[in-house]
């Protein structure tokens, strides 16, 4: 953020302040943060650090299941494995979330209960986001109304990378106030953006916007969440904080299916953001495998030895 930024409400004034600004922001440096986040994800976690990372990994989790085949019976059962993900250890933590299609909110809401999982939904004709407003709106209403907790929706990349980034601003405010209480999630597809510099500007719309998180992906794309985009929307949302006070969550979400995988992502975590961060209201995975993989090593932990191929349920 330049030191000599204009106020945020003057920035979003007009197409020309915010093309302004965003054009001004600092070019990002792309051989410097693949190196740091490389750096990053050479540390070493072990014993009872490792555990810790592993709980706090899991109760990270979104779990999500997004296809066309889903089903009541499917939805009920990942709730259930997120409120119980290993029946023969009740300290394990819950997940997070469960993150489904909006004609799937009520079927998650019933089975989660009083559990605290929260249930999220995707929105705004997810993935490709190539839908008139008022469609998407009446999308983002309907979860709500079925007892949505959060709303993930993904910006008009179209848009954007037409350099229309006054309409993708305005979009996500009026996602925003169709919300209401839940928690708004704004994906940005970085596989798609192309460049550092436009994952940097896309941050910084999703955040004046209002967004509750900012996300890198839908997971339906070739190229979603890496170590280096993830640390660059760390630095943003850090950043962001320092000018406005303002705290927003990070969700990686794409591609990250190991625990050594989650917890090089917890390090990038403490490291460029902080221990703030280090919790499940401002940090998340989008994740349908890395649960499974992190209950294999808890068991690891724990016993000295794996378990067999039926200790976790397939999805």
């Amino acid at each position: 953020m330049p030191t000599n930024a204009p106020a945020l409400s003057d920035v979003t004034a007009s197409d020309g302040a915010l093309r302004r600004f965003l054009h001004g922001l600092p070019g990002v440096d792309a051989v410097g943060l693949e190196a740091r986040a490389a750096s990053l994800g050479t540390r070493s976690i072990k014993t009872t650090a490792k555990a810790y990372a592993i709980d706090l990994a899991i109760s990270m989790i979104d779990l999500t299941t997004l296809e066309g085949a889903d089903t009541p019976g499917k939805v009920r059962a990942l709730a259930a494995k997120a409120v119980n993900p290993d029946p023969t250890d009740r300290s394990t933590p819950r997940t997070a979330a469960v993150c489904v299609y909006p004609d799937m909110v009520a079927t998650a809401k019933a089975a989660l209960g009083d559990s605290g999982v929260k249930v999220a939904s995707v929105a705004t004709a997810f993935p490709a986001g190539r839908a008139a407003l008022d469609v998407k709106l009446a999308d983002v209403a309907d979860a709500v109304a079925a007892g949505a907790d959060e709303i993930d929706m993904v910006i008009d990349r179209g848009a954007f990378l037409a350099g229309k980034y006054m309409k993708v601003y305005e979009e996500i405010r009026a996602v925003r106030e169709a919300c209401g209480a839940a928690r708004l999630k704004v994906i940005f597809e970085t596989g798609e953006l192309s460049t550092y510099d436009n994952i940097h500007r896309a941050s910084w719309i999703g955040m004046m916007a209002g967004a509750d998180f900012i996300k890198t992906s839908t997971g339906k794309v070739a190229v979603n969440a890496t170590p280096a985009n993830t640390l660059l929307m760390l630095e943003a949302v850090r950043d962001f904080r320092e000018q406005t006070g303002v705290q927003v969550g990070v969700k990686p979400a794409g591609g990250i299916r190991t625990s050594k995988d989650a917890i090089k992502f917890l390090v990038l975590v403490n490291e460029t953001a902080g221990e703030d961060w280090l919790d499940n209201h401002w940090f998340r995975f989008g994740a349908s495998s890395l649960l499974n993989d992190l209950l294999m090593q808890r068991q690891k932990l724990a016993t000295g030895r794996y378990s067999g191929p039926d200790y976790v349920t397939v999805d």
